[in-house]
C-alpha cells in the first residue's frame, strides 16, 4: 500500500486532488472555568465532578476520543473568568469551553469564546440575554434558561392558592431573571420584591421587613452559601411555620440540605431533575455517583454529567473530527443521548425543552433530602426563544 504522505506528494507535483477522510483529533481539549472557592464552591465542585464522572465512565474519552480537561477556578470574579478564557483559547488552544456557574460571568466570557469559533456548553448559567435576540450558534445550555425553574414555582404557588407573596433574589442577571420568571406565572399579588447583594451573608433586615409585610408565603432565589445562610436565619426567626417558604432546587439541593438540615423540612422546591426520577439512565447515574463519592448527587452534578453526555454524543456523531463546525453544531442540536432527567430536547435557541418537577424536602432515615412529588410543567420552553433568529 502506498503511504498517504507519498500520495499527497505525487498529487501536489501533478496538480491532482486526492480525497481524504477527515481524521479524528488525537485528543480533545476542554476548558472548564468554574467556581471552586468561596461561597459558591460547592456548585462548581459538583459540576466538575459530574462532568468527570462521565469521562471516567468512558475510560478518559468522550466520543471515543481522549479528553484533556483543564479546570480553573474563576473565584466568582468576572475579570478573572475573562482572563482564564483568553488564556485557554490562546495558550491552551482548547476546542470547547464549559463550567461557569454565574450569569454575569458567562455573559462576559461567551462572546470571547464564540468569536474565536469555539463552542461553549453551559452546564448552569442560562441568562435571558443569550436565549433571545442575542442567541449564539455556538452556545448551548444543557440545564435550563434562568427563568424556567422559577416559572415552575410561580405556577405551583398559584395552584396552591397563595394570594400574597414576598419575593427576593440577589442583584445580578440570574437574580433578575429568577424573579421575572416567577412573576410570569404567579397570578397573585407581589407585596414585596427585594434584591439583595450578591454574596450577602446576613439577612436580618430582609427577614424583619418580610415578617412585617405579612405575606401568605415567601419565595426566594439565593444559590449556594447565600441560600444556606438565608434558610438558617429564616428558621431561627421562627418564620417557617408562620410564613411558608418556597424556592427552587438551587437553594434546596443535596449539598445545601447537608448544611441546613432539618430546618428545611417540608419546603417545596422546583427542578428539572430529581435523584428519584424513575428512568434507567437516572438510576444508573445516581448509583455510579454514590459509588464514586459516597453521597447522593445534586442537581449541579446532574448538569455537569449531562454536559459531558451531550459532548459525547456529538463527538461520536462526527467521528471525533471537530474541524467542521456546522456538522458538530448539528450533532449538538440533536442531543442524541439518554438524559437522566427523562424527556429532553433543544429548542432552536439551543436552550432545553423539558419537564419541570416539584420536590419536597423530607427526612429518609438520618438523611435530609428531596423527594419527587409531581410535575409542574411538561415540555416547558423558555419565554425568549421567539426573539432568537437562528
Amino acid at each position: 500500500m502506498i503511504p498517504m504522505r507519498t500520495l499527497l506528494a505525487i498529487a501536489a507535483l501533478y496538480g491532482l486532488a486526492v480525497a481524504t477522510t477527515p481524521l479524528a483529533a488525537a485528543s480533545i481539549k476542554i476548558g472548564m472555568i468554574t467556581t471552586l472557592s468561596g461561597a459558591g464552591a460547592g456548585m462548581g465542585v459538583d459540576i466538575r465532578d459530574g462532568f468527570k464522572l462521565a469521562i471516567d465512565q468512558r475510560g478518559g474519552n468522550l466520543g471515543g476520543v481522549p479528553v484533556e480537561l483543564i479546570v480553573v477556578d474563576d473565584s466568582q470574579d468576572v475579570e478573572n473568568a475573562k482572563e482564564i478564557a483568553n488564556r485557554m483559547l490562546k495558550r491552551d488552544e482548547v476546542d470547547i469551553v464549559t463550567g461557569i456557574i454565574w450569569s454575569n460571568l458567562v455573559l462576559a466570557v461567551v462572546p470571547t469564546v464564540t468569536r474565536a469559533g469555539k463552542f461553549y456548553i453551559s452546564p448552569n448559567a442560562g441568562p435571558s440575554a443569550l436565549a433571545g435576540k442575542n442567541c449564539q450558534p455556538n452556545f448551548f445550555n444543557v440545564a435550563w434558561q434562568n427563568d424556567n425553574l422559577h416559572e415552575g414555582m410561580g405556577q405551583y404557588v398559584t395552584d396552591k392558592g397563595f394570594k400574597k407573596l414576598y419575593i427576593l433574589a440577589p442583584n445580578y442577571p440570574g437574580g433578575k431573571d429568577a424573579l421575572t420568571g416567577f412573576k410570569r406565572f404567579y397570578k397573585g399579588e407581589i407585596i414585596g420584591e427585594v434584591y439583595t447583594t450578591l454574596g450577602q451573608v446576613d439577612y436580618a433586615a430582609e427577614i424583619a421587613n418580610l415578617r412585617a409585610a405579612k405575606p401568605d408565603a415567601a419565595y426566594f432565589f439565593l444559590p449556594g452559601g447565600m441560600g444556606v445562610n438565608f434558610v438558617k436565619q429564616y428558621a431561627q426567626a421562627g418564620l417557617m411555620q408562620e410564613i411558608p417558604l418556597f424556592g427552587t432546587a438551587f437553594s434546596f439541593d443535596e449539598d445545601i440540605l447537608r448544611a441546613v438540615g432539618e430546618a428545611a423540612l417540608g419546603v417545596v422546591n422546583t427542578g428539572q431533575w430529581a435523584w428519584d426520577l424513575d428512568n434507567p439512565a437516572n438510576k444508573a447515574f445516581v448509583e455510579a455517583y454514590r459509588k464514586a463519592h459516597g453521597r447522593t448527587p445534586s442537581l449541579y452534578v446532574s448538569q455537569g454529567y449531562e454536559a459531558a453526555l451531550l459532548l459525547d454524543s456529538a463527538i461520536t456523531a462526527v467521528k471525533g473530527d471537530l474541524s467542521n463546525s456546522d456538522a458538530f453544531r448539528a450533532a449538538l442540536e440533536r442531543a442524541d443521548f439518554q438524559s437522566v432527567r427523562g424527556a429532553f430536547r433543544f429548542n432552536h435557541n439551543h436552550f432545553p425543552i423539558q419537564n419541570i418537577y416539584a420536590r419536597e424536602v423530607v427526612k429518609i432515615g438520618d438523611v435530609v433530602t428531596n423527594r419527587l412529588i409531581g410535575t409542574v410543567f411538561t415540555d416547558h420552553q423558555d419565554a425568549y426563544a421567539a426573539q432568537c433568529a437562528m
